[in-house]
This record gives structure tokens, C-alpha cells and sequence, in this order.
């Protein structure tokens, strides 16, 4: 199929429904291994709108977003661009016609300059020698980069810039292909509040050029702040769209789960007993490293949940990572049960009681193209060795334990853990720390980028494994996550603990008071 025109003319404004839409997927179905992941599902989009794409992690968004953009073909269903009918063959075809899709986990070649990545995958300018023209490539990019506002340096490498920036670039290189339709996957997951606000700028500018926007989050916040429509999907079925400012974020829940919002968000009780009475199992005094914690201390008790709350470079992860030995302490510390431990690595935090969740799963948690039983058992793999040979049936046995405890959603042990929904892939890794049976387990944003319903199911094995005396320290940037669960709130700031607050007393003003440094 040859590119098709870049002529179509729009006479009305998104919404209208006398006007045709850009891109229109009429009854797309697909399966995978004979199992249907899409059933019958219609999403249209229109130019110059931002329509947000809702669902719970396996709903199916990946699956269509995907056939949209020329990387899986339908089994059934039409798609409608521009007013034709038409079938890619491959995401570059995609490309080429103007649909590209930003990853959560985003595609760049950081070993490469910014105007490399942005010309990335098209025909690169040559001079009269035919080598590569550098001073075009800069060239081109530079004014791709100033079309959006961003003055980064075309000659700049990747692997120097942060996750905004990067996000900067990915977007550029989709609009020097002329995208007409921009699909970006949990956009502001890894960013803060002052980079998401240039973000949505930044997004408000395109709606202003004609571009469309498929967003696919899960932050209600931000789905009311810039969308003009939504679609749910469950189960990989169409559920319902409608322009934003017809719903609210209870119904919409409601659509995703199958559930009233009061079920999911339901506080649990606390799981903890007097603490102050018991000896604590795990105590900091005046931890340091050499870049960020600054003389912390805190005590940890059996049962009891610790929130962690701060801005972005408060010091929470660098923390973790040290009393999970990933990072070495400069000064201070650490005591398990009244003695003192030295813990210089993960193999000895392990062999103290101690697991770590890390903050992103899919790059230090999981090993992807594995199996799930492989990665749940990964860290007690001797156990289940004799005579160096490994008794898969006890692995086998032991898995399916954690499968069920758990409430993990897989075809067989045996499937690989890269095809699993976030919010599994999540419990895999909470199940692999529960096979060591620690004393304490540190969670660094255990719900990053899983959906409502699969919040509220690790919420509950948070709380329960509490309830049967497990100490737990949980860092979260979503301040109603901590507020729920957490028994007490440690609130750091540029590396420093400034606040110690009961959850009875803790609010969400308070918190961030705490955080942003008012008091010294």
C-alpha cells in the first residue's frame, strides 16, 4: 500500500459527529495462542483532540494501540485513516503515514546524539561526497525541537539527559515523521510535577497544530486536566466514550472495574499493634552516603507499615538502596533485632531477613524473558538444588503457592513473565521476596503504572502480610496511597527525615509542608 495522502480536510470541531474522524477502528478483535485479548472493540479519534484510553492493565489498550500502529494486525475489524480503508503492513509504514507511539519505557539510543535520535529511521541528508551531512542532521533537528519550544542541543548525547528531556526528544522524532496522531503510554510516570506542567504545555501546543493524542493513563488527575474524550476498556471489550466533561472519576472506575469506587478504595485497618512495646526489627541511626541521605534514623517494628513520602531527589530510593546494600553507607548504623548488621551488598541484606521491590520493575526486578516460576524462585534457587541438579517439581509446587497467595493471573508457571499485566508482573516480584521469608520488606513505588483494580489487590497484600508480622517500608509519590495504608509517615527532604507523623494525624497539606522544606 502506497503512503497515503496527507490531504484531508477537517471542517468542525472535535465532537462533532457530522464530522468524519481521523483514524476510526471499527470491530477489531485479536487473539493471541487462541486466547482473545480484543473482542469487537470501536475507537475513533479525531484532529486536534486528546482522547484518553482507560482500562485496567490487560484490558487490552497495549493490544489496540499496537494494531494502530502497525505493529500487531488484526484478526478481525477495519481500520479507517483519513477516510480509507487501510492495513500496515509495519510500524514504519505507520510511521511514514503519521502514527507514532511513545513508549513508557522510552526507545532511544542514548549512545547517540538528540538529532541522531530524531532522524532516527529516516533518510538521512548526504553531501556532495555522499557521506552523511552532520551539519543537516543538526540542522533539521534544531528545527523540529524549536516547532515544540525546546531549545536542547541537537549535538547533545542522550545518555546525558533526563527522563523529560528524553521525552522531548521522543516526541520530536515522531512530529519529523509529520505525525498526525501522537500515542503516548504513561507519559508522566517517571516525571515531576514542574516537568508534567511543561509537558501538558507542551501537548496543548500540538492540539493547537492539528496533532491528535491518544493518552493512556492512569492518574485521574491528569486525565481531567487534559482530555476531551475517553474510552474504557475492559476486558478487551469497548465499554463506553464520551467526552471528559460528561463523567467523573467514580463512574469511570466504576467502567474499568466492574466496581463501585467505595469497594476499591475501602481504608484498611490497621494491621499493627502497640509497637513502642515490641523491640523494632529493623533500626537506622545516623545512616549517610556519600551523595544524597544525610544522618538518617528511623526504627521499623513487626506488623507495622512505614510510609515514605518527598519530592523527587528527596533521598527515599537512595535510602532503600541502602539498607538493601545495593548503595554503601559512609556513616552510621543499621541494627536487625537489637544487633548490629553489616550489610555491604543484596546477598547480605538477603541473609539478613531483607527484600527490596525496586521502583522499576521491568529494569531491576524481573528478568522478562524468563519464566514466572524462574523469577519467583530466583533468589532461593539452592534450595531446590541437589547434586547440581534442580528438582523442578518442588519449584513447581512452590510457585503455584505464591500464584495462588498471591492472586497472580497467568496462563501456566511456565509462561514468561514479559507477557504478564503490570500489575502481576508486580506481584511476581513481592512473591520472590516472599520466598526468602524476610523480616522486612522495602517497597519503592509498588504501584507505578498498575492500573485501579490491581492497586487495590497489592494494597491488600501489603496490609496482610503486616497483619502476619511483617515489618514494611513503602515509598510512594501518591500521597492517598500513603495516607491509606501506612501506620506511620516518614516524610525526607534532600535527604533528611523532617517529619515522623501518626497516620491519624497526617494529612496530605501536612505532608507536603514537611516536604517542600517549610520547616527547618
Amino acid at each position: 500500500m502506497n503512503t497515503l495522502q496527507k490531504e484531508y480536510s477537517i471542517t468542525n470541531e472535535p465532537g462533532n459527529n457530522q464530522k468524519a474522524p481521523l483514524l476510526s477502528m471499527q470491530g477489531i478483535s485479536m487473539s493471541f495462542s487462541g486466547i482473545p485479548v480484543l473482542k469487537d472493540v470501536t475507537f475513533d479519534i479525531y484532529k486536534g483532540e486528546v482522547h484518553t484510553l482507560m482500562g485496567e492493565n490487560g484490558a487490552g489498550k497495549s493490544t489496540l494501540m499496537k494494531i494502530m500502529s502497525g505493529v500487531y494486525k488484526q484478526s478481525e475489524g477495519r481500520l479507517f485513516y483519513r477516510g480509507q480503508q487501510v492495513q500496515w503492513d509495519d510500524p514504519l509504514q505507520a510511521r511514514l503515514n503519521g502514527i507514532s507511539i511513545i513508549h513508557q519505557e522510552l526507545q532511544l539510543s542514548p549512545n547517540l546524539s538528540v538529532g541522531e535520535n530524531i532522524l532516527l529511521g529516516s533518510k538521512l541528508p548526504k553531501n556532495k561526497f555522499g557521506m552523511v551531512d552532520w551539519k543537516q542532521i543538526e540542522l533539521r533537528a534544531k528545527q523540529v525541537l524549536e516547532k515544540i519550544g525546546s531549545d536542547l542541543d541537537p549535538r547533545t548525547p542522550v545518555s546525558r539527559l533526563s527522563i523529560a528531556q528524553q521525552q522531548i526528544v521522543e516526541i520530536a522524532r515522531a512530529l519529523s515523521f509529520q505525525a498526525e496522531i501522537l500515542i503516548m503510554d504513561e507519559p508522566t510516570a517517571s516525571l515531576t510535577d514542574k516537568e508534567i506542567d511543561k509537558l501538558f504545555l507542551l501537548i496543548e501546543d500540538l492540539k493547537k497544530q492539528g496533532v491528535a493524542i491518544v493518552y493512556i493513563s492512569h492518574r485521574m488527575d491528569e486525565i481531567f486536566r487534559i482530555s476531551d474524550r475517553c474510552t474504557v476498556l475492559r476486558d478487551g471489550q469497548w465499554i463506553s466514550s464520551c467526552p471528559i466533561t460528561e463523567t467523573n472519576p467514580e463512574n469511570l472506575v466504576k467502567q474499568m472495574v466492574g466496581r463501585e469506587m467505595g469497594e476499591l478504595f475501602a481504608k484498611q485497618s490497621s494491621a499493627a499493634i502497640v509497637f513502642k512495646q515490641k523491640e523494632p526489627i529493623l533500626e537506622l541511626c545516623d545512616v549517610s552516603d556519600q551523595h544524597v541521605v544525610k544522618n538518617v534514623s528511623l526504627q521499623l517494628y513487626p506488623g507495622e507499615i512505614v510510609g515514605v513520602a518527598g519530592l523527587v531527589g528527596a533521598g527515599r530510593t537512595e535510602l532503600a538502596r541502602i539498607i538493601f546494600g545495593a548503595s554503601q553507607k559512609t556513616t552510621g548504623e543499621i541494627f536487625i533485632n537489637g544487633q548490629k548488621a553489616v550489610i555491604r551488598s543484596p546477598i547480605d541484606a538477603i541473609h539478613n531477613g531483607i527484600g527490596l521491590v525496586p521502583e522499576s520493575r521491568k529494569d531491576q526486578g524481573l528478568f522478562l524473558n524468563l519464566s514466572v516460576k524462574e523469577n519467583i524462585l530466583m533468589a532461593e534457587l539452592r534450595k531446590y538444588c541437589k547434586a547440581s541438579v534442580l528438582e523442578w517439581k518442588g519449584i513447581q509446587k512452590a510457585t503455584q503457592m505464591y500464584i495462588e497467595e498471591l492472586g497472580i493471573k497467568v496462563s501456566s508457571p511456565d509462561q514468561k513473565v514479559v507477557h504478564l499485566s503490570g500489575g502481576n508482573q508486580q506481584k511476581v516480584v513481592i512473591a520472590r521476596w516472599l520466598s526468602i521469608q524476610p523480616k522486612v520488606l522495602l517497597l519503592d513505588e509498588p504501584t507505578r503504572g498498575v492500573d485501579v483494580g490491581a492497586k487495590t489487590e497489592i494494597y491488600k497484600i501489603i496490609c496482610d502480610l503486616a497483619k502476619n508480622g511483617l515489618a514494611v517500608l513503602m515509598i510512594s509519590s501518591e500521597l492517598p496511597e500513603i495516607l491509606a495504608i501506612s501506620d506511620r509517615i516518614l516524610v525526607m527532604h534532600e535527604g533528611r527525615i523532617k517529619a515522623n507523623l501518626p497516620r491519624i494525624e497526617a494529612t496530605q497539606e501536612k505532608i507536603m509542608y514537611y516536604a517542600t522544606g517549610e520547616v527547618q
